[in-house]
């Protein structure tokens, strides 16, 4: 069976058809090696029966590396900035939400003491704080968190401690009056003039430039600073000639400092501190004046206004409006008189 499935015609040589001389002359050669060739090995590695390629062209495929992408930007390195500036931002408005809630129920406050005010019928005064018993009551009503808006309360509070300054600076006028009138016979009426001031500057300083100011604050009233800058300029000046300290005026000022020590030492010194206290009344006193005259511009006061407020608060008053309708009613009656 075997002699009938090959084939008659084919040369009993020829094992394979490629193997025909013709075919294996025109095919070309594999060089050896190239099966066990891995183009994913190692770059220096060779195939085997490959010669290894000299000169640029080697050394050039020998620096050649695979293709990586590298980024165009490199992460920022981590640093603690922002955590602090979010920490700072954070700290920023807690304070600012401690302010609105301290504004918050500071009005709240306000709103329910206006509520129990004008339930109880009105404010009752509270300053001077007096005791009860005592014959004289209260002639104001001095609450600043109340009744000054809360831009101005800090500016008021300062004037009001500045006043309460000054009427200690006259007390210790007194003392170093007393001290010099002790050691110099010759000085009573500096002594004397002491008492006077105390007695006089201390309530009219209160009244005459303290109150205007309160009052302009409390209902933005163009008179009352005027009325404010005029006293307190004067008692600027006041202030400068106490500094001074001119003898037979009863000030312990820089020259009746100077003389009491020539008196005596201790005096000397106690007159020096008083003087001091001047001095810095009258600076402060005019850095206040600078800086309440500035709030002022802000406020949308003016002289007009000023005038206005002041014809409009004349012909208010009761007292003015008595006169004027008495003043008037006289008049008619002498003109109907004339002419009967």
């Amino acid at each position: 069976m075997s002699d009938f499935d090959s084939n008659p015609f084919a040369d009993p040589d020829l094992s394979h058809p490629f193997q025909d001389p013709s075919v294996t002359q025109v095919r070309p050669v594999a060089p050896p090696g190239l099966e066990e060739y891995n183009p994913f090995t190692d770059v220096k590695s060779t195939p085997a029966g490959m010669a290894p390629k000299t000169g640029g062209a080697a050394a050039a495929a020998a620096n050649i590396q695979p293709a990586i992408m590298k980024p165009t930007e490199e992460p920022p390195a981590y640093s603690h900035a922002q955590p602090q500036e979010q920490t700072r931002a954070a700290t920023e408005l807690l304070k600012r939400q401690e302010e609105l809630e301290k504004k918050a129920a500071e009005l709240d406050r306000r709103e329910r003491e206006m509520q129990s005010l004008s339930a109880s019928g009105g404010r009752k005064n509270n300053w001077p704080p007096l005791p009860e018993q005592f014959p004289v009551g209260p002639c104001f009503y001095h609450d600043v968190t109340v009744d000054i808006p809360v831009e101005f309360q800090k500016t008021v509070k300062i004037m009001y401690y500045l006043w309460m300054f000054h009427a200690g600076t006259l007390m210790a006028n007194l003392v170093g009056c007393l001290a010099w009138f002790i050691v110099d016979a010759s000085r009573g009426v500096d002594f004397g003039l002491s008492i006077l001031w105390l007695l006089v500057f201390t309530p009219c300083s209160f009244v005459c430039w303290y109150r205007p100011l309160y009052g302009a604050f409390r209902s933005d009233s163009s008179f009352r600073f005027f009325i404010f800058f005029f006293v307190y300029i004067c008692q600027f000046g006041v202030y400068v000639i106490q500094c001074i300290g001119i003898s037979g005026w009863g000030a312990s000022g820089w020259i009746s400092a100077l003389t009491g020590l020539n008196k005596s030492i201790p005096v000397g010194i106690i007159m020096l501190l008083v003087a001091a206290l001047f001095t810095a009344l009258a600076v402060m006193s005019l850095f206040m004046f600078k800086k309440v005259h500035g709030m002022y511009r802000t406020t949308g006061a003016s002289f007009e206004k000023a005038q206005h407020e002041f014809a409009t608060g004349v012909m208010s008053n009761k007292t003015v409006q008595t006169a004027a309708a008495n003043a008037a009613s006289r008049a008619a009656q002498e003109s109907f008189k004339e002419q009967i």
